[in-house]
């Protein structure tokens, strides 16, 4: 419904409309002025970072989400961008990092576009906020693009660490 609405719409400068979803920040600034959300997200806080679940709405862990965000037709939209924040205590051995092939594969085998992950719990993350010095090489995925935690603006830093931190792969 949504590609059907506004894919190939005229705009304003003489060109159309296309659909992509790749946001990069933007999220953090339409969320500002964007009311609140059916979903629960409230008045002005950030919207989604592209098709990721809302901040703390995914629930029932990766493997539901990517077989949730490969629903739909990534082709159509001109990209996507999946975001998922799990534990380093996910990754500990050989099998967990078997865990964490068999879940990209799946996510490209079931249609999926692009997805890319944070391995960091929240406890680092408000570590580095509030001893930026100690933090300056940690590096996190943002929006389809890293860059160094401590770098970003406060809003941003809140809004990663709200992603909701996988502690299995289930």
């Amino acid at each position: 419904a949504y590609f059907g609405a506004v894919d190939g719409r005229p705009n304003t400068r003489g060109g159309c409309y296309r659909i992509n979803l790749l946001p990069t920040t933007v999220h953090i600034y339409f969320g500002s002025v964007t009311g609140a959300t059916p979903d629960g997200r409230r008045s002005g806080l950030p919207l989604s970072e592209g098709i990721s679940p809302v901040q703390g709405a995914d629930r029932r862990g990766p493997t539901a989400v990517i077989q949730s965000a490969a629903k739909m037709d990534h082709v159509r939209t001109g990209g996507t961008l999946l975001n998922q924040k799990l534990s380093p205590d996910v990754l500990r051995s050989e099998e967990d990092m078997d865990n964490l092939v068999h879940l990209v594969r799946t996510y490209f085998g079931l249609g999926g576009h692009h997805i890319q992950f944070n391995v960091v719990d929240a406890k680092t993350l408000r570590a580095a906020q509030a001893r930026p010095e100690a933090y300056r090489n940690l590096i996190v995925r943002v929006a389809g693009y890293s860059d160094y935690f401590c770098d970003l603006g406060t809003p941003l830093q809140d809004e990663i660490i709200a992603r909701t931190e996988h502690q299995s792969f289930a």
